[in-house]
């Protein structure tokens, strides 16, 4: 089986977005695409995509969205429904380019809610999806931990600390943080796209995560198909399972992909 560790750079259009893939091709084995969080990128996973080539046999993709990373830097304000279009639009284009033939999607925060709607998008190469700590629909904890980064952003040592992972790092910032607290953004949901799933799905939740509450769970629940939804609850963690938890986190991941591509 052929391995390959290579960086980058996925051409849609005029834009340029950097990717860092790990693992056999995608023409040998499945591959698990990796969607950041609101302030990540391709180079910020640590060493979960080596651990989960190890643990599952698959390839591994990240790449940073517009915006992020060396990617191409975006407009601001961002586009209101910035998240359906990276879901609906970008997406497909990147799973295109990276020769995606069967995998399943692995996304956190922002990434996860990208995840969520691509899983109701039909594409019969994406056998199903790990949402970790996602955004169905905007909640007060969603907008108070967005207040506490841009303090932190503003006045604190956050903005020298994301300097040295972001080419633009005004553009990573507030493009994330002033389309979360924009008060016209208040009613944004994504819930109906939880009705549409074809394939299995798995939300790794910590009890303590800041930007989101069980409430996203309860949506999940009540609206996902039956038999399509798993729930992990991880106690005393926070928003970020896999640097918190990472061993554990790479377990359960690990699991449900070898289970899912097991049944496909």
């Amino acid at each position: 089986m052929s391995h390959l560790e290579t960086c980058g750079t996925f051409a849609i259009a005029d834009l340029r977005l950097e990717y860092h893939f790990v693992g056999p091709q995608p023409d040998v084995a499945p591959m698990l695409v990796l969607l950041h969080e609101g302030l990540g990128s391709a180079m910020q996973w640590g060493p979960l995509p080596e651990i989960l080539v190890q643990k599952t046999g698959c390839g591994v993709l990240a790449f940073s969205r517009q915006g992020y990373g060396a990617s191409s830097p975006v407009p601001l304000p961002r586009r209101a429904d910035f998240l359906e279009h990276e879901a609906r639009t970008i997406l497909p284009q990147v799973l295109d380019l990276a020769g995606l033939r069967s995998g399943l999607l692995i996304g956190h925060s922002d990434g996860a809610s990208i995840a969520a709607l691509a899983l109701a998008g039909g594409d019969t190469r994406v056998r199903g999806g790990v949402l970790i700590a996602p955004h169905f629909f905007v909640e007060e904890a969603t907008l108070a931990g967005a207040r506490r980064a841009r303090e932190a952003y503003d006045e604190g040592d956050l903005k020298a600390r994301l300097g040295r992972r972001h080419a633009d790092v005004e553009g990573a910032f507030r493009g994330w943080n002033d389309a979360w607290l924009d008060p016209a953004r208040r009613g944004w949901t994504i819930e109906t796209a939880l009705a549409r799933w074809t394939v299995p799905a798995i939300i790794i939740q910590g009890t303590e995560d800041a930007y989101g509450t069980e409430a996203q769970i309860a949506a999940a629940r009540r609206l996902c198909p039956t038999g399509l939804l798993t729930v992990y609850e991880m106690r005393n963690i926070g928003h970020q399972p896999h640097r918190e938890a990472l061993a554990e986190t790479a377990d359960v991941i690990a699991r449900f992909v070898v289970q899912v591509l097991g049944e496909a």
